[in-house]
């Protein structure tokens, strides 16, 4: 059964809907425990610590947060080899060659494939650089709000991220419309309700997001 459902195209279409929405509300609880950092260090690096030790005493320390980790990296996993395996399929079902001018892509199909590597290579990033340290150089552990004003600090981490957040914003966009209709929720009442919660989340995760290095840069948060 599991099999099948994978080897489908309507299976990995699911999982692509499902996984989306899980990565959609870990960006949402993201955005909003990012914002602490408006209400000063204290608060911003109370929240990182409690992060460690929710769970507590039932699990160990950082326990509930590897469980969270290690589910995100499943979701984005299947959620990209499902897409990939998904893009190929479209490649093979067309002729091989066009009577005339072969079509291109739209622009959400070619926005969503490129969103997906940005936001890819961005997650590799994003950990070397303010979970791990490995690329930051000046990065302090258990100082989470020191090492975000660090990062902002640079024209590099300010491009980086506020790249990535947009290529998100366009993700979620059209992601969320067409996660609806893999589930079925969509129909053709729906579609404009649906298209318009589809946009206001995505402005709402990229302002959110994109606050946080423009109030750095800004001299808001220092």
């Amino acid at each position: 059964m599991t099999r099948t459902l994978w080897d489908s195209t309507v299976g990995k279409k699911t999982i692509m809907a499902v996984t989306g929405l899980v990565m959609l509300g870990y960006l949402v609880a993201h955005m909003v425990g990012n914002l602490k950092i408006f209400f000063g260090p204290g608060e911003f690096d109370g929240y990182a610590h409690w992060l460690r030790t929710m769970g507590e005493p039932i699990l160990h320390y950082e326990w509930a947060l590897w469980i969270v980790r290690v589910g995100l990296v499943a979701a984005v996993v299947l959620h990209g080899v499902s897409a990939y395996q998904l893009s190929r399929r479209d490649i093979k079902a067309r002729p091989a060659k066009y009577v005339h001018k072969k079509p291109r892509a739209s622009y959400a199909t070619r926005t969503m494939r490129w969103g997906g590597i940005i936001l890819a290579l961005f997650i590799v990033w994003h950990i070397l650089d303010l979970t791990t340290g490995t690329v930051h150089t000046s990065f302090e552990a258990g100082h989470p709000y020191q090492n975000v004003i660090d990062t902002f600090s640079t024209w590099y981490g300010n491009v980086i991220y506020i790249v990535a957040v947009l290529a998100m914003g366009l993700h979620v966009q059209h992601g969320f419309w067409s996660a609806a209709q893999t589930l079925g929720v969509g129909n053709a009442t729906r579609d404009r309700i649906l298209k318009t919660l589809a946009g206001v989340l995505a402005a709402v995760l990229t302002l959110g997001f994109v606050s946080v290095p423009v109030a750095v840069m800004t001299g808001v948060v220092s």
